[in-house]
């Protein structure tokens, strides 16, 4: 099946969306994952209830969180826009930034999960040893929970490739900019004899999203398979 230009427009910039998405999220998800799984302080349940906020909140209330946020004259947006020129308006960083917003509590949850299969019991034995925390962490803890990492990563990418509401509320829908493939699929049907590409492109995003599932699902069962030996 040979691509038009509208849908590979739309592939493409979905898949770069997608993986700037998960690269700006990563740090953060493995830092978060981190503390939720291994530190208790005051206030820890609403901490989690913030960080997974995404997932229950209408993703047009996201996309104006957002708004409000990161827009040209938001709290955040307007200080980057006159101190470094850089705007998320209208561009495919902001779509980016939804999709980011969007996935990541996907990615922590794989995290913290593959966190929490690690033996703490090797950590304790390389902290006796004299190694410290730094490198316990990269050297030990950080390969152990790779698979989970990769899981989370993965799922997150499946879920940026389908972001709509909060990315048509904070940047719009703009060909070739922010127009990712839900967005194209939406455009299409508003328009006459538009229904068979957006058929077409349903079929590319249902394949994406299903390949993303299948190869998460195989870390996941090599997670489970550590975890019980």
């Amino acid at each position: 099946m040979e691509l038009s230009a509208l849908e590979k427009e739309a592939l493409l910039l979905s898949l770069k969306v997608g993986f700037f998405a998960v690269a700006w999220s990563v740090p953060f998800a493995i830092a978060t994952g981190w503390v939720l799984a291994r530190k208790n302080f005051p206030g820890k349940n609403i901490f989690n209830g913030i960080i997974f906020l995404p997932l229950v909140l209408p993703p047009v209330v996201m996309g104006y969180l957002l708004l409000i946020g990161f827009g040209s004259q938001g709290i955040f947006g307007k200080p980057l826009k006159e101190w470094f020129d850089f705007t998320f308006m209208f561009s495919w960083r902001g779509a980016t930034l939804a999709a980011a917003v969007a996935s990541f509590p996907l990615m922590v949850t794989s995290i913290r999960l593959g966190l929490e299969a690690v033996d703490k019991r090797l950590e304790t034995a390389a902290a006796t040893l004299g190694a410290p925390p730094g490198r316990i962490f990269f050297t030990i803890t950080l390969p152990l929970m790779a698979p989970g990492i990769l899981a989370g990563m993965i799922l997150a990418y499946a879920r940026s490739l389908g972001e709509f509401g909060a990315t048509i509320t904070f940047v719009s829908n703009i060909p070739g900019e922010t127009r990712t493939i839900p967005l194209a699929i939406y455009s299409l049907t508003q328009v006459v004899d538009g229904e068979a590409l957006a058929a077409r492109l349903v079929v590319i995003a249902i394949a994406v999203a299903l390949f993303a599932l299948i190869v998460s699902e195989y870390f996941n069962r090599r997670m489970k398979r550590y975890i019980h030996g």
